[in-house]
């Protein structure tokens, strides 16, 4: 296989595992780079961390996608630049020479630099992140519990006070499911008064959910507020020391958990890999997806900025990814066969549609979807269905699929929340 050309791609993401699996077809050979070995369903982290789902039903091996195809190796590292002149990726174990390379690295957690709340706060972008909020959860309800003495008042509120800062669907998705996580605990601690459990939605902006109409963003606030979650909009966060959360009002909150879904950024080390990068970090490409000024780097999903013939960026959603890995496809295809740049065919991003729930039998959808064959706006429990079923099939696994399935419907008539186990010791 040394004389077959090598396609290095970094990101076993959405799109990195499906331009992998298209590659892999061809008489090439392929290295997918990551830093875990498992391909993560990111949409569903906020369900690991209220406990709905187990990690294992949102990641998925990715070796597995590939035992089948003898030209596909995984390599388990951290990327850490990209030198162009001599055609070699850097990663913590050593150099990845390549003819070509796919930055698929998807995004991390933005808090546009405010340090203290990246300090102090949990994100919701990993799997080791969900896990350790899902424990944080659970065990502040435990102190909460053992704080009974009216002169711990204060101190058992803090505990008890929930901020969620992000009015995106990451931030929506989290309130409805942690409220729902709530109105479980009621009937399970028995010594707290529930009348001091907060949950607050705090949006920077004066709307949530920006990519649904003002109708559906407005039914998202009502469904939420009648859970007994806080929306508030026009509301930014300025500072948070693990203990008060500041307004930019001057309004200070007092809490121990502040939950931050308000904006993604690149991986640090895109910004290593020889192209220019924007605010966010992510590398800008050209409609060919070709890293600006490269002729053999490529770039796809949340860590590229694809600008062209649209007023903002493309949004950071895996139907974004997957359709610039099937353009990069082509085109990697088209330079090998002896093709030039500027032959190359220009991505057209074709757009599914929004959706997002807001809890058992609610969520909000809006745009064209191609399942369906038609245009639909649409709220309440036939949008949740519709929610349950594109995530459904784009899990990877027939285990997930039962397992996750069986779960969702056990939690909509019986509100069960198996996943509650925690590991670590309470301080």
């Amino acid at each position: 296989m040394a004389d077959k050309q090598h396609v290095v791609i970094v990101g076993a993401g959405f799109g990195g595992v499906h331009l992998a699996k298209e590659l892999a077809k061809e008489k090439l050979r392929i290295t997918l780079v990551d830093q875990h070995n498992y391909h993560l369903f990111q949409p569903l982290l906020y369900q690991v961390s209220t406990a709905v789902l187990s990690a294992g039903e949102i990641a998925y091996p990715t070796r597995e996608f590939f035992k089948d195809y003898k030209n596909v190796e995984f390599f388990l590292a951290k990327a850490t630049g990209v030198d162009q002149t001599r055609r070699a990726l850097l990663t913590d174990h050593g150099e990845i020479p390549y003819d070509y390379l796919v930055l698929a690295a998807g995004a991390t957690t933005n808090f546009f630099g405010n340090e203290s709340v990246a300090r102090n706060s949990f994100a919701m972008k990993t799997l080791e992140e969900a896990i350790t909020l899902r424990s944080h959860i659970i065990h502040e309800f435990e102190r909460a519990s053992k704080k009974t003495d009216p002169s711990m008042t204060d101190e058992r509120r803090r505990h008890l006070n929930f901020v969620i800062v992000g009015g995106g669907a990451t931030g929506i998705e989290m309130a409805g499911a942690l409220a729902e996580l709530i109105d479980i605990f009621k009937k399970e601690f028995h010594s707290i008064d529930f009348d001091e459990v907060h949950v607050s939605l705090l949006e920077a902006m004066g709307s949530v959910l920006p990519m649904v109409p003002p109708d559906l963003q407005q039914h998202t606030i009502d469904v939420l507020r009648k859970k007994g979650v806080d929306v508030r909009l026009n509301t930014a966060v300025t500072e948070y020391d693990g203990n008060e959360l500041k307004l930019s009002s001057g309004e200070t909150i007092a809490t121990k958990t502040v939950i931050w879904a308000a904006g993604v950024r690149a991986q640090d080390f895109i910004k290593d890999c020889g192209g220019e990068v924007d605010r966010a970090g992510r590398v800008v490409v050209e409609e060919n997806l070709l890293v600006k000024g490269s002729e053999r780097v490529f770039a796809i999903g949340d860590c590229a900025n694809f600008h062209h013939g649209t007023e903002r960026p493309l949004p950071t959603v895996a139907p974004v990814a997957t359709q610039e890995a099937a353009q990069v496809k082509k085109n990697i295809m088209a330079l090998i066969s002896g093709r030039s740049p500027d032959q190359l065919g220009k991505f057209v991003y074709r757009d599914l549609g929004a959706m997002a729930t807001i809890g058992k039998g609610e969520a909000v959808m809006n745009g064209p979807f191609p399942v369906l064959g038609f245009m639909m706006k649409a709220s309440g429990f036939f949008a949740w269905f519709a929610w349950m079923f594109v995530h459904l099939i784009r899990l990877a696994g027939r285990y997930a699929d039962f397992t996750v399935s069986v779960k969702w419907i056990w939690n909509f008539f019986f509100g069960t929340r198996v996943s509650r186990i925690i590991l670590d010791k309470m301080e």
